[in-house]
């Protein structure tokens, strides 16, 4: 991995404006960024895409209201939902302006600020279980980074100047996965879940295949 002081340049809107599949298996192994006085850095491990308007599991599904508007773009922006009365979900809006689409970040593998992390996470660092448990599902990496629907909802990720961003380090997986998306009764059996194979920071139980 590059080191911190040379994680700085966001990766572009162009990078967004794509099909959320292509997005998904893309975000892979790039690094989410929170600025901090101390970083927190965590690599992408698992996400799932969600396609607009012919995706009945899409916030967007619908169409447009208040509360799903960053899904109809410009893409690279955040969209944050609160679910189950209790944790965040952190999400990147996906295609060109007006056509919805996004993807959900499921699931980080700590590299930086775990300190940080657990102390938001008020979990303690006892041993690499803990240590996996720290971002390893949507709403747990949400609290792992301060993220909120209050703090980030609307967010430009592709800004130099955010303070929540995804960068570039030079990593490839060696085998990236694709299964059905999980937690979810609509259109559940659509293969849009993305993940590195093998990598033990996922949800649910690691992938081999």
């Amino acid at each position: 991995m590059k080191p911190v002081a040379k994680l700085r340049d966001p990766l572009p809107r162009s990078f967004y404006d794509r099909d959320p599949r292509r997005v998904s298996r893309d975000l892979l192994g790039k690094v989410l960024v929170r600025r901090e006085p101390k970083a927190l850095l965590a690599r992408i491990v698992e996400v799932e895409a969600y396609l607009g308007k012919n995706d009945p599991a899409a916030h967007s599904y619908r169409g447009p209201t208040a509360r799903n508007a960053v899904m109809f773009g410009p893409p690279g922006y955040v969209y944050v939902y609160f679910i189950y009365g209790n944790h965040y979900c952190f999400n990147v809006s996906c295609q060109p302006e007006g056509v919805a689409g996004a993807v959900l970040f499921r699931a980080l593998e700590p590299l930086a600020g775990m300190e940080e992390m657990a102390r938001r996470r008020g979990v303690a660092l006892d041993g690499p279980r803990s240590l996996r448990n720290l971002t390893s599902g949507p709403g747990r990496l949400a609290e792992a980074f301060g993220i909120t629907r209050e703090r980030d909802n609307g967010k430009d990720l592709t800004n130099v100047a955010s303070d929540l961003f995804v960068v570039d380090d030079g990593f490839c997986p060696r085998k990236v996965l694709v299964t059905a998306r999980v937690g979810i009764t609509k259109a559940a059996e659509r293969p849009l879940r993305y993940l590195i194979a093998a990598n033990k920071f996922v949800s649910g139980p690691r992938i081999f295949q």
